[in-house]
């Protein structure tokens, strides 16, 4: 998971956070994660268990020791992202640094994705990792879109389509074992996302405050071709 670097010739030592997760991961599957205690992860990582519980509230969270931060470098990437750009486009990027995240070590990507598929408390948790990029992602569109009288729904909505296409990406990528290009299944995704909600998701409806509209009473039973040549007359003569 992690390698240890060189500083003046002698090896750096990794972070206790990353030691501890190692510890545990590797336990997690010489043992399974029920076999595996608290007590076993703080044996292997050669600290006390106060450390442990420093920080990782529980197993769980041991699985995954770079959410968090992940979490963090979305919420950063969206407070940042200039309002000039499309919104869609900006959390369809914010998205991809959780792939960037997987992507930088296959391998143990690829073992966790294996891990939590057979540990239905492990999946739970994922889940819950997951509705946090997702919240994360809706609360930056409802700011976009804060002025938009269905703005808030659009958000829950459009950030529900991008964690799902990301996802369903990712998993793909993760289920072949990590071969291939991780970006480009996940880009593929997205693209979709692109094509449904961006720019036009945006615009403002029909009706707005600089636009005129023209309104029509026509006597009922007026044949449609009557009603169509009075319409196309009103517009011309706008």
């Amino acid at each position: 998971m992690s390698e240890a670097r060189e500083v003046n010739g002698s090896p750096k030592k990794a972070p206790m956070r990353e030691v501890l997760a190692e510890a545990a991961f590797q336990l997690y599957l010489e043992r399974g994660f029920e076999r595996t205690t608290v007590d076993d992860i703080v044996a292997r990582a050669g600290v006390g268990r106060r450390s442990f519980f420093r920080y990782f509230p529980s197993k769980e969270d041991a699985v995954f020791p770079d959410h968090e931060s992940c979490v963090a470098d979305m919420t950063a990437f969206l407070d940042a992202a200039s309002d000039e750009r499309d919104a869609v486009d900006v959390v369809c990027d914010g998205a991809r640094i959780v792939l960037r995240m997987y992507a930088a070590n296959p391998e143990f990507s690829v073992q966790r994705y294996r891990l939590t598929r057979e540990v239905p408390g492990l999946r739970t948790y994922e889940l819950s990792v997951v509705r946090r990029y997702e919240r994360t992602l809706a609360g930056y569109l409802r700011r976009r879109w804060a002025s938009e009288p269905d703005g808030a729904l659009r958000a829950e909505v459009v950030a529900a389509s991008v964690v799902a296409a990301h996802n369903n990406g990712l998993r793909s990528w993760l289920r072949s074992g990590g071969e291939g290009d991780a970006e480009v299944a996940v880009d593929d995704a997205l693209a979709l996302v692109r094509q449904v909600w961006g720019g036009a998701a945006q615009r403002p409806a029909a009706g707005g405050p600089d636009e005129e509209v023209v309104v029509m009473v026509a006597p009922k039973g007026a044949p449609m071709w009557r009603v169509i040549q009075q319409v196309e007359s009103a517009l011309r003569d706008d």
